[in-house]
């Protein structure tokens, strides 16, 4: 399968139509109440039905998710994004921009029911985006709701990016497991508030802060509104072992990953190659996963750009350091 998930001996729409079993298998998951492994383009999410409390709360408890922490809902149009939430003209004007894709806007949120209170944490905003894998979009249209998906990951460990992960991960708590393909983006959707004041940025992610700015202007900073976004945790993404930030190589025992030329070593992770930041922010999570496994007494991370991705990568290292309020 592509990185999209889509097979490229298919066009989309024959794709999906040699997987609409699944499709109709996962829609019916959740509308019983159940927890699915949803693939998308950014991670591959444990979703549940985003109005229904209980299954909200199977989520909670098969990640070990602090409540306080608002899930994204995920719906399959602008249209359906505008029936559960109160988007602006700069909401609309981001929205067109870059949906579907790996952007969630924060909002105010319109039909409380379609999301419940444990999923919006008790807040009266709605994160919501449309996913731009295709299988995830079909299944949010055969369902005909909301879906949050929060990472299916143990609450706290780095996000999965491959179906094998996700499975090993929170596959247990789960009736099915969609598989599609790797995922293109690897890192998690940029998040913005679209309220009161200019928008602000909640979670630098894929999209970044300059093609943001191009469609609504400068960002605000995050401020008491980082409570409204998910991902806002100290010590997130962390790996078992303890994360050493802007290392300019291993010590005795550390797995290292790399960010430009390195010495080959058994536990040294190439995040890339050639310093390009869409491969490293693809690589991320898996790498620190698969630095993870060597048991290292530490991960050393190279210093990485601060600059367009770079600073969503950053951020969710500081994150598995430990480094971030």
């Amino acid at each position: 399968m592509g990185g999209d998930g889509s097979d490229p001996g298919f066009g989309e729409d024959e794709f999906l139509a040699h997987r609409q079993a699944e499709i109709e298998a996962a829609a019916a998951a959740l509308r019983a109440g159940r927890l699915i492994i949803l693939p998308t383009e950014t991670v591959y999410g444990l979703g549940a039905d985003a109005a229904d409390p209980a299954a909200v709360a199977a989520i909670f408890a098969a990640k070990g998710r602090p409540r306080f922490n608002p899930l994204i809902a995920h719906v399959s149009s602008l249209e359906a994004a505008q029936a559960i939430a109160v988007l602006d003209d700069r909401a609309l004007a981001l929205a067109r921009a870059f949906w579907p894709g790996p952007l969630t806007l924060v909002a105010p949120i319109r039909d409380p029911a379609a999301v419940c209170d444990l999923a919006r944490a008790g807040l009266d905003t709605v994160a919501v985006r449309v996913p731009g894998h295709p299988l995830s979009r079909a299944v949010l249209a055969a369902f005909g709701g909301a879906v949050v998906a929060p990472s299916a990951n143990r609450s706290g460990r780095p996000s999965p990016t491959t179906h094998a992960d996700a499975v090993d991960e929170t596959g247990a708590f789960a009736a099915l497991a969609l598989d599609g393909g790797a995922c293109a983006v690897g890192l998690e959707s940029t998040v913005v508030a679209v309220l009161d004041g200019p928008p602000r940025l909640l979670r630098p992610g894929a999209v970044t802060r300059a093609q943001l700015e191009a469609v609504v202007g400068p960002l605000a900073e995050a401020a008491d509104d980082a409570k409204r976004s998910p991902g806002r945790l100290a010590l997130h993404y962390a790996p078992d072992a303890p994360v050493r930030l802007e290392a300019s190589g291993p010590e005795a025992g550390e797995a290292f990953l790399a960010f430009g030329p390195a010495p080959e070593g058994a536990k040294v992770f190439q995040l890339s190659r050639t310093g390009d930041l869409v491969e490293a922010a693809a690589n991320l999570f898996s790498l620190l996963r698969a630095a993870d496994r060597t048991k290292p007494t530490a991960i050393a991370v190279a210093p990485i750009p601060d600059v367009g991705l770079g600073e969503a990568i950053n951020d969710r290292l500081r994150r598995a350091a430990g480094f971030v309020g």
